[in-house]
């Protein structure tokens, strides 16, 4: 991605953006809409594919410029214009705020409680932890469990063997990542191979080469490599905030023997996240590179299970999902 070059002027809370193979945006309010807005028409990635009309967003939010009179409305413009792209993976960056897209998983179910995971009937108080990973034996000892909050907290080898060893007498283990809104897809890359005794092509990725919304490389095999500890049954458990890097790991697991994804429909989020800068100094994030399975539909929008499954909301003891799991892993 070529970068903006930032030179100071003299207008009220403003500076300037130059380089040698991008237009010129003067920070102002309109030059920095336009910068963001050439942005997105140039590196944005799903544009076509969530059949986006950017020149008809431009016509209807720049008009509004003329009712700005600060830093403050300008940034709530242009984060109200970004949620046209309805795309957890874009936010706008300033000293005093950030923009977030949220709809993706708010008029879902939510499909888990944190409170019931963390009974006697589940976790319990007395479960280990090893890096990252809660887990304990459920289901009278029968079934391993393990709770994996988030891809941005680490694990190493020697954990992910230690937990395999507590489990060496159960059918089958638990993983359940719902609530997990991604972190570091090394992570999920890493976990997902303990359960491949070879390496697999598990999806495909792609990026942009050039300004237009359709303009693609070649796509590229995303390879799960084998690393396999755990050669039994294993059920991975989703709901709508299993995300990004989340959903990286789900669309990985899909294709590892023995595996099921029970649940509900992951978040999506399957935009590889790229940052740039606006002249004002505020930075955007948004999906620069396309992310696909293996048969090489795209991932954005989410990972349908191999069971679906809704909890109950009135029941505040018993948790659906992970009660249908443990059914299947002991069949």
């Amino acid at each position: 991605m070529r970068k903006f070059l930032v030179l100071t002027i003299f207008i009220p809370f403003f500076a300037a953006c130059i380089s040698d193979d991008e237009p010129y945006f003067v920070n102002s309010k309109e030059g920095n809409f336009d910068a963001l807005w050439h942005i997105i028409d140039t590196r944005y990635c799903f544009l076509d594919y969530k059949n986006i009309d950017w020149n008809a967003v431009r016509e209807e939010y720049r008009p509004r410029l003329a009712q700005v009179d600060n830093k403050y409305e300008l940034f709530d413009l242009l984060a109200e214009m970004l949620a046209e792209l309805k795309d957890g993976h874009v936010n706008l960056l300033s000293e005093f705020d950030r923009s977030r897209y949220w709809k993706w998983y708010t008029d879902y179910p939510a499909n888990f409680n944190s409170q019931i995971i963390f009974s006697q009937k589940y976790l319990g108080q007395d479960y280990r932890i090893a890096g990252g990973l809660r887990y304990a034996k459920i289901a009278d000892q029968k079934i391993g469990y393990i709770y994996y909050s988030s891809f941005s907290d680490s694990f190493s080898g020697a954990n992910i063997a230690s937990v395999f060893q507590q489990f060496k007498d159960c059918s089958g283990i638990i993983i359940d990542v719902r609530n997990n809104g991604g972190g570091a897809l090394t992570y999920a890359e890493t976990l997902a191979s303990y359960f491949f005794e070879n390496n697999c092509t598990t999806g495909y990725i792609c990026h942009k080469t050039g300004d237009g919304h359709s303009d693609f490389s070649d796509l590229l095999p995303v390879i799960t490599k084998g690393n396999s500890r755990w050669q039994r049954k294993v059920a991975v458990l989703t709901n709508r905030m299993s995300y990004s890097a989340t959903n990286d790991f789900v669309c990985r697991m899909q294709y590892a023997p023995h595996s099921l994804i029970i649940g509900d429909r992951t978040g999506g989020g399957g935009g590889l996240p790229f940052s740039s800068e606006l002249p004002i100094g505020w930075s955007i994030r948004f999906s620069a590179s396309p992310m696909f399975d293996r048969d090489k539909n795209q991932i954005e929008d989410g990972i349908d299970p191999d069971i679906k499954v809704d909890m109950d909301i009135t029941d505040n003891h018993n948790d659906a999902i992970i009660d249908r799991a443990v059914e299947e892993l002991l069949k």
